[in-house]
């Protein structure tokens, strides 16, 4: 289940309800991707693996980049990150993403993940980096990022 690439949806628009400016209690970003934990990203009780969660934001943070650079680009680096809450089965990962800056063939782009818990409308922040992104050209070699 992920987000349409022609629909994106900000951090206020995805509470029921919510409008004005984003708070420290509210993802950061725009909602880029929607993914339900499975029973096989799971350990026998239930905790979803910290790599498939990394995989995720992986993907959502490849969006935002491709879409700000307009074109191919891979993953350089990924920031420190540290698990603020654990993803259980059932539970909707939702990541969001902001592009925090762009270099003359790379960017950095903020990703949280966000955890929507099972029958009930909680939505928890499970953990967060910066990403940064190199665009490629077609022959895989650095390329200057359009603006």
């Amino acid at each position: 289940m992920a987000a349409s690439p022609t629909h994106r949806e900000t951090a206020t628009d995805a509470g029921a309800g919510r409008t004005g400016s984003v708070k420290d209690d509210e993802p950061r970003g725009e909602l880029t991707t929607r993914t339900l934990a499975m029973p096989g990203d799971a350990n026998p009780a239930g905790d979803i693996f910290g790599g498939w969660v990394l995989a995720q934001m992986d993907i959502a943070g490849g969006i935002a980049a491709y879409e700000a650079a307009r074109g191919r680009v891979v993953t350089a680096a990924i920031d420190a990150m540290s698990f603020l809450k654990p993803v259980k089965i059932g539970d909707v990962l939702c990541v969001y993403t902001e592009v925090s800056s762009i270099g003359r063939t790379s960017l950095k782009v903020h990703v949280e993940a966000w955890a929507r818990r099972q029958r009930i409308d909680l939505r928890e922040k499970v953990t967060d980096a910066e990403f940064t992104f190199v665009a490629l050209d077609k022959s895989g070699n650095p390329r200057v990022v359009a603006r």
